[in-house]
Formats: C-alpha cells, sequence, structure tokens
C-alpha cells in the first residue's frame, strides 16, 4: 500500500513540476513581449516625423502578430482541457499500456 501511495505522491509532483515549467515559459514569453513590444513602441515615437500620426499599420505588425503567438501559448498553457478534454493524456497512455500488454500476451 505504501508503494501506491509512493507512486502517487511521485505521479502529483511530476505534474505539479511539469504545470509550473509550462507557467514559467509562458509568463517569461509574456514578459518579453511586453518588454519587446515597449521598445519598440518608443523607437516609432522617436521616429515620427513632426505632425505625423503614431497610429499606422506598420507600427502594429510585431504587435499583432507576436499577439497571436502570445495568445496560443495562453491557450495551450491554461485551456489544455478544451481540446483534448479532462486527463486526455493519462487515458492515451493507458490505452497505449493496455494494447502493447495484449500484444506481448499474445505471442506468450
Amino acid at each position: 500500500m505504501n508503494n501506491t501511495n509512493d507512486f502517487l505522491q511521485k505521479e502529483r509532483y511530476k505534474f505539479a513540476a511539469k504545470r509550473v515549467k509550462q507557467l514559467k515559459g509562458f509568463y517569461t514569453h509574456l514578459t518579453i513581449y511586453i518588454i519587446v513590444n515597449l521598445i519598440f513602441v518608443f523607437i516609432n515615437i522617436e521616429n515620427l516625423s513632426d505632425g505625423e500620426s503614431y497610429f499606422q499599420w506598420r507600427n502594429f505588425i510585431t504587435f499583432s502578430l507576436w499577439g497571436i503567438g502570445v495568445l496560443a501559448h495562453a491557450g495551450s498553457v491554461f485551456l489544455p482541457g478544451l481540446l483534448f478534454g479532462k486527463n486526455w493524456e493519462e487515458r492515451k497512455i493507458k490505452a497505449f499500456m493496455e494494447q502493447e500488454s495484449e500484444e506481448v500476451n499474445r505471442y506468450e
């Protein structure tokens, strides 16, 4: 019984460590996105001619395209169950293990 509890504890730890790594990766991505876009805003404002408006399409290309990537990253971190459902990975792992076990038993 103790081995089962140890195994479950290790699995929970691995899951939590994986989750923390995903969150850290997203927050790093978001921080870099914000810093780089603030730098671009500053550069674009500095290079404006007198009377020229900042709101031009070329000033928003990086912000928009990279923003789509950040949103996709956020979706993969915060909404993983949306596409595959809850515990999809565990179900697939069990299914593959059962399939392999059946194949091994068939040839014995």
